[in-house]
């Protein structure tokens, strides 16, 4: 079965002028233009597309990538405002298409947002939204405490970074948590810290609790390393000072040094650490 929004792969039927004509299996043909058909290909072989529509909603294929697919979120440039809605850049020539309806706040030409691409079941078409929350599920949830996760920013309040984890639930990174620079669109991997009564998700771009004692002292050793065998942080250092240098909460820095203390492969000195 043919899948708009999608991947698929298709058996090379015939080439025809327009370009190469691709089978499911199940008489479905699309139409795979000759500025994007594989430079080495056989008739009987397979390719992978994404299947979109055309200009004349035909289904069309392409090994062009999109910068999302079928019920997924990007984050989009938008390119054109008209009387129907707004127009994104989403890597491919035709346009995705948001309807004003389906607009958080009315778009602009140059801004970026976060959309979720979906598919109209009244008209069959791929359709883009920001109303990103109806798309997302914190009743039933498929992760749990110290879960890795896959995130997406969403948008930065004075409470913190909000994000999307693995594409089904919402979260927040309080911003006492949130020792890099970040900002919306961006992809990362974060860590499950607490799921409270009410369903709502704190993670955090480092493993909670002891989990993050290896991972965070392995980076400091390493920043020493690179420094030369001494750094001059301490358990008396400004927090600040430590966050803008390495990254780290105090309370992280003091448990990774504790840590490499315990092994032996540092020494701590009234004015910083230093490599054994």
């Amino acid at each position: 079965m043919i899948q708009l929004g999608e991947y698929n792969t298709l058996t090379i039927l015939r080439e025809t002028d327009p370009g190469l004509f691709l089978g499911d299996g199940e008489e479905n043909e699309v139409l795979l233009p000759h500025r994007y058909k594989p430079k080495d290909y056989e008739i009987g072989g397979t390719v992978e597309v994404f299947l979109y529509l055309d200009n004349e909603e035909r289904p069309i294929a392409t090994t062009e990538a999109p910068y999302l697919t079928l019920n997924t979120f990007g984050y989009l440039r938008c390119s054109d405002v008209t009387k129907y809605g707004a127009f994104m850049d989403w890597g491919l020539v035709k346009q995705l298409f948001v309807p004003f309806k389906e607009q958080a706040r009315p778009m602009k030409v140059g801004n970026w947002y976060i959309v979720y691409l979906y598919l109209d079941e009244k008209t069959n078409r791929l359709v883009g939204s920001s109303k990103t929350n109806k798309f997302l599920n914190n009743e039933n949830l498929t992760i749990q405490k110290f879960d890795e996760v896959d995130i997406m920013v969403t948008h930065i309040t004075e409470q913190g970074a909000n994000v999307i984890i693995n594409g089904k639930h919402k979260g927040l990174i309080f911003i006492e948590n949130i020792f890099e620079d970040i900002r919306s669109g961006d992809r990362m991997k974060a860590y499950v810290k607490k799921i409270r009564d009410d369903k709502k998700i704190d993670v955090v771009l480092q493993s909670p609790g002891y989990r993050s004692i290896e991972p965070n002292a392995n980076y400091v050793l390493e920043e020493l390393k690179a420094a030369g065998g001494f750094l001059p942080f301490h358990d008396k250092t400004d927090p600040d000072t430590i966050k803008n240098e390495l990254g780290l909460s105090k309370k992280s820095f003091k448990k990774a040094i504790g840590s490499l203390y315990k092994d032996k492969q540092i020494q701590i000195k009234e004015d910083g650490i230093e490599l054994l």
